[in-house]
């Protein structure tokens, strides 16, 4: 049976997620009663989409819903025509998905219409229960006001240095040419965002060193493999790309390998950003909450280059969190070099 706006409002939803939902409408996106959108789920999903339905309907605001299944099979080859049709005339879109293998091409075929008609568009990937209890109950203006401090810095920063207790210690040259965004959970046109949010992002000039992943790695893998605190993934980098990578995991390691080698830049360093979500607490094994983990994540792959400036692109992005962080930023050079450091185990030296 195909639902619809009506019938996804029959469908029941743990009181616990009203705060998460509201908090996604009214706070992070912001929707005027008068504006259309489009809200993209999936069957596992329907829940957490009935939640978000039930406010978008108290906010008296236009919506559609589409449920994959409805209209294609799984895992999508392409976002169905219908979705990105009904894209086409709103102002704000929400995905809230459990993603399969190999369907980034059909959520970039979508956050193409996001980018090209600057849409409000929150990327729900992988939303759980969880999520809508933990991180989605962030104070996103708290988080912002820090995504900003944080933003204001890393902008003057030429090169970023961070370590960890696991064995980290890897240095970031930026690229002046491209630019940082925040991502702290308020969605603006000029970039689309995960919810929930929380982070400052970017495309680095040049990444060299190691990378202990001891969090969590992103897309499928992340719910395949979870926590790895005792397996985790240690990356060798060097002038931007995957030299080696190694875990007690073999099959982590396999997988991860495979992955990062899908086209020419699925091994090059295409993100470096700094999670900002003070609200979370812990890792999860939930790539779209553990990015915004206090500390640093990067992403072999696609560079969001729309955004960033970069000028090459990739068929794939994976996210990897590492976790305890020491950061540094660098500005100047010579006598004028300016050392300040941002986090000590974990913890931000800046107030929100």
């Amino acid at each position: 049976m195909t639902v619809t706006t009506a019938s996804l409002l029959s469908i029941a939803y743990p009181a616990e997620f009203i705060p998460g939902a509201r908090s996604a409408v009214t706070t992070c996106l912001r929707i005027d009663p008068a504006e259309k959108v489009t809200l993209i789920t999936d069957r596992v999903t329907l829940p957490i989409a009935a939640a978000l339905g039930a406010q978008l309907a108290e906010r008296g605001c236009p919506w559609n819903v589409f449920v994959l299944e409805d209209l294609a099979s799984r895992p999508l080859v392409d976002m169905p025509a219908a979705v990105l049709a009904d894209m086409e005339t709103s102002q704000v879109s929400i995905f809230a998905v459990q993603v399969q293998a190999n369907e980034l091409r059909s959520r970039m075929q979508m956050t193409d219409i996001v980018n090209r008609r600057r849409m409000r568009h929150a990327h729900m990937v992988n939303i759980t229960p969880e999520i809508m209890c933990d991180g989605m109950r962030a104070d996103f203006d708290q988080v912002d006001r820090l995504s900003q401090k944080v933003l204001d810095r890393v902008r003057r920063a030429t090169r970023i240095h961070a370590t960890t207790a696991a064995g980290t210690d890897i240095t970031a040259d930026m690229n002046p040419d491209y630019k940082w965004f925040k991502t702290s959970g308020i969605i603006s046109p000029e970039k689309w965002g995960n919810l929930p949010g929380g982070e400052c992002f970017t495309s680095p000039g040049e990444v060299n060193g190691t990378f202990v992943v001891d969090g969590v790695v992103g897309d499928w893998l992340c719910a395949r493999y979870g926590l790895l605190a005792s397996t985790p993934l240690t990356i060798e980098i060097a002038s931007n790309r995957i030299v080696s990578c190694a875990s007690e995991n073999k099959q982590l390691e396999a997988d991860f390998w495979t992955y990062t080698h899908t086209d020419e830049n699925s091994d090059r360093v295409g993100e470096f950003a700094i999670g900002t979500n003070i609200g979370v607490e812990r890792v999860i094994g939930n790539i779209l909450q553990d990015e915004k983990f206090p500390g640093i994540h990067i992403a072999f792959g696609n560079p969001y280059g729309e955004h960033t400036g970069a000028p090459w692109r990739s068929g794939t992005h994976i996210d990897v969190v590492g976790l305890g962080f020491n950061i540094w930023l660098e500005s100047g050079s010579g006598p004028e070099q300016i050392t300040e450091q941002i986090m000590r185990d974990g913890r931000f030296l800046i107030s929100a």
